[in-house]
């Protein structure tokens, strides 16, 4: 028994981290490959689009985003930005007012209060956005000047329902993060982009996403709107799709514990997500995108499982030599590392992607495993402080 739930452990995890993006690599390379177009439209052709942007006490950041957002290369007559202030009292109202008096394309203020949450915030503001396009900016986000006609130029295709642009963390400085997050990213957008080779992608930003306004639908406020409405799309028949050309900036957090909390709730919400709409699991109904589903998503968010159940068959076998004594020293190099990457982090200190990789592994599998557990008591996440989780 022993021998079996370390090797299927093992399985898994490989499954999980290789197996999979070596799958969905061989399938993009075999299929005929659905990339988005890249190609521009005349200015007389864009669409008018709408950038909404939710947002609690968020004075340290909004003006900077709404500043970025003027200068994107995109007629004037053809955008608006929305804001909505989850009844924020710092001033970011009084920012976006003044934005609004001065600016050339139009900049509205929306109150929501009491607090509510970023998806009660998004439901309020989309039956007032004027665009066929909607666009999702948070309140921190800085976009590319480009980033908008990449976006809409893959609506195009009338198949695409939802596109998702290209996140990369920046240091204060602008430099970009060369950590284990930075990897990690790299790694999910590489899989992105195979994956919408293949038809869908099944994970989005957020930070940097558009999509068309008649396919949105309203959801509860404890709904994760970076998952949840996507899927909604793919359930109404429509693609959704990586665009690496639209470019996000976004400042690292400044912490693990910062970081730990953030995806602590991100976690908890996709896994309500990956409850509500379980049906797209079904591989007779959805093919491939369900498969994707389950690999990407529910498995990576459960790897945590494994781990501990092949740590644990890799110590009770190591006596027996051979492979069991190497993978009993593989998974006490793997923790020895993580612990170090953390001290490193911890003292903000420069360290290797060899510390950094093992240390991000480790806080995204804690931070499922604690997420797991508050979804196992039925605890939502449905309102947060900005920033700190």
């Amino acid at each position: 028994m022993l021998y079996l739930i370390f090797w299927l452990s093992l399985f898994l995890l490989v499954y999980i981290y290789v197996g999979y993006p070596f799958l969905v690599t061989v399938l993009a390379n075999t299929l005929p490959a659905l990339r988005p177009t890249a190609e521009s439209r005349s200015d007389e052709n864009l669409p008018f689009v709408s950038i909404l942007i939710a947002a609690y006490n968020e004075a340290a950041d909004i003006e900077a985003t709404l500043a970025n957002k003027l200068e994107l290369d995109y007629p004037s007559d053809r955008i608006e930005i929305l804001v909505i202030s989850d009844e924020s009292d710092d001033g970011t109202d009084d920012i976006v007012q003044r934005f609004g008096a001065q600016s050339a394309i139009p900049v509205r203020l929306f109150r929501q209060s009491p607090r509510q949450g970023k998806t009660a915030g998004l439901n309020t503001l989309v039956p007032e956005a004027k665009g066929s396009i909607l666009l999702f900016s948070d309140a921190n986000s800085h976009w590319d000047r480009q980033a908008v006609r990449h976006l809409v130029t893959c609506f195009d295709d009338p198949n695409i329902g939802y596109v998702t642009g290209k996140m990369v963390y920046v240091n204060d400085d602008g430099s970009l993060v060369g950590d284990g997050c930075s990897a990690y990213m790299k790694y999910e957008n590489w899989l992105r982009e195979k994956e919408t080779e293949l038809g869908s992608i099944v994970g989005v930003d957020g930070g940097i996403d558009a999509m068309r306004k008649d396919l949105y639908q309203p959801l509860r406020a404890d709904q994760l709107p970076d998952f949840v409405q996507p899927l909604k799309v793919i359930e109404q028949g429509y693609r959704v799709v990586y665009q690496p050309l639209a470019l996000l900036q976004e400042s690292a957090l400044d912490d693990g514990g910062s970081e730990f909390s953030m995806r602590v709730r991100v976690s908890l919400r996709a896994m309500w997500a990956l409850k509500d709409m379980r049906h797209l699991m079904n591989p007779f109904t959805y093919g491939i995108f369900a498969v994707q589903l389950v690999s990407h998503k529910l498995l990576r968010y459960a790897a945590f499982l494994p781990l501990v159940t092949f740590s644990l068959a890799a110590l009770l076998l190591a006596g027996r030599g051979g492979i069991y004594s190497l993978a009993f020293m593989g998974a006490v190099a793997l923790y020895v590392l993580a612990w170090i990457g953390h001290s490193k982090v911890r003292d903000d200190q420069a360290t290797s992607v060899f510390l950094t990789v093992p240390y991000y592994f480790m806080l995204l599998n804690l931070a499922a495993l604690k997420s797991a557990i508050a979804f196992l008591k039925g605890e939502k996440k449905v309102i947060w402080n900005p920033r700190k989780g």
